[in-house]
């Protein structure tokens, strides 16, 4: 049996993830000190109840993705306005490094699924299907490469790679923030804060902010919205595959950059306010959606090669990118993003990310680099290597 949501239900799902989450992170100490993102403590136990009614009435329930799509959207729009050509020309190391341990970690994340798949007595396939498509390519690389491994001969390829994919945006969401904060504390690296002045969501900024101001903010960012999404449809033309957000996210960075010297006027503080209440409407949706009972279905080697993959993306990212990005604070920030679109997608580094700011302080780099690296290299390098591993096999 199944049973549709629109659009507006769907949204109020996300939204009570959201309000379930704030009080988790309230009332359980440990969430809140490893820096669990609230969507994903709350989505969590929503997905678990959606779980709870399939296996029991057999419930299948589907979402419609608008408000979803809208949100990531207007997120990453936000983000495009933070994105001060100066401040990257500032970070061009640490990005050109993330870029580095990207191409790296993909190659790696096939090596070790091929590896254990050999190990175990079980098609390569299974382990392309549990390697780099659905890790560092999440659903949407998934989806698009289930298709060539049915034909090579893999039965079931869309339910494995999907089920992988299901557990890594779990796992990325899960480890990204425990894992940075770790390494802020054991290294000392700042100072516990628990505020998020830099951040400034949707709190008034010195008595300034006001209905006009965030108004002409969500208006600019609809603006930039709207022409991204005629520079998405001709970057398609060019036959490379870019995120639909792309072109929103490029369209404001210009906008930014040409008139970057009039901050104020282009009230970044509350855009950047409605681009992190989007971003948590995005993940409250995506967490509470998710389809755990897809995970029910892996067989053993396919268990054993996904806690692989989490186990090296946590080694990974602690004693390879965590020195090699200068074992700082940002390099801190950083690691968390890494292991949210390492084993998920950017939309979660981001969070990822997020939730460690909010317990420390904000930093520029971090929230320019990674969804710069996400948008723009992860989907072409990956897209790449999985074509020279599949020609191998």
């Amino acid at each position: 049996m199944t049973l549709d949501l629109d659009m507006y239900m769907t949204a109020g799902v996300g939204v009570v993830a959201l309000l379930l989450g704030m009080c988790f992170n309230k009332w359980i100490p440990f969430l809140k000190r490893f820096c669990i993102p609230v969507p994903v403590s709350g989505g969590l136990l929503i997905s678990l109840f959606f779980l709870l009614l399939y296996a029991v009435f057999g419930l299948d329930i589907e979402f419609d993705g608008t408000i979803k799509d809208i949100a990531m959207t207007l997120f990453f729009t936000s983000v495009g306005y933070q994105s001060n050509v100066r401040v990257l020309k500032q970070g061009g190391k640490p990005l050109v490094v993330m870029i580095v341990l990207v191409a790296v970690l993909i190659v790696s994340q096939n090596l070790l699924s091929l590896g254990i798949a050999k190990g175990m007595g079980v098609s390569s396939l299974v382990g392309m299907a549990t390697g780099s498509i659905p890790m560092c390519g999440g659903h949407g690389t998934a989806g698009g490469f289930s298709p060539l491994l049915e034909k090579m001969g893999l039965e079931g390829a869309d339910s494995i790679t999907m089920a992988a994919a299901t557990f890594g945006l779990i796992a990325g969401s899960l480890i990204g923030g425990p894992l940075g904060e770790m390494l802020i504390r054991r290294h000392k690296l700042a100072e516990e804060t628990n505020t998020n002045d830099e951040i400034m969501t949707l709190e008034a900024h010195e008595g300034e902010s006001s209905l006009k101001r965030y108004t002409q903010a969500l208006g600019q960012l609809f603006v930039a919205m709207a022409l991204g999404m005629g520079l998405s449809r001709l970057l398609a033309l060019s036959g490379i595959t870019f995120p639909t957000y792309f072109g929103s996210l490029v369209v404001a960075a210009i906008l930014r950059n040409l008139f970057g010297h009039k901050e104020e006027a282009l009230c970044l503080k509350e855009t950047i306010g409605i681009g992190e209440l989007s971003l948590s409407i995005f993940l409250g949706i995506a967490m509470s959606t998710l389809k755990l009972w897809e995970l029910a279905g892996l067989m053993l080697p396919l268990f054993v090669i996904l806690m692989s993959q989490v186990l090296f993306m946590a080694l990974y990212a602690t004693f390879v990118a965590f020195p090699a990005f200068g074992r700082n604070y940002d390099a801190a920030m950083l690691v968390s993003g890494l292991c949210g679109f390492g084993l998920g997608a950017t939309p979660n580094a981001m969070a990822n990310m997020s939730a460690v700011s909010y317990k420390y302080h904000y930093s520029v780099k971090p929230f320019i680099i990674v969804p710069v690296v996400g948008a723009m290299f992860v989907d072409i390098i990956n897209t790449g290597v999985i074509t020279f591993f599949l020609n191998l096999l």
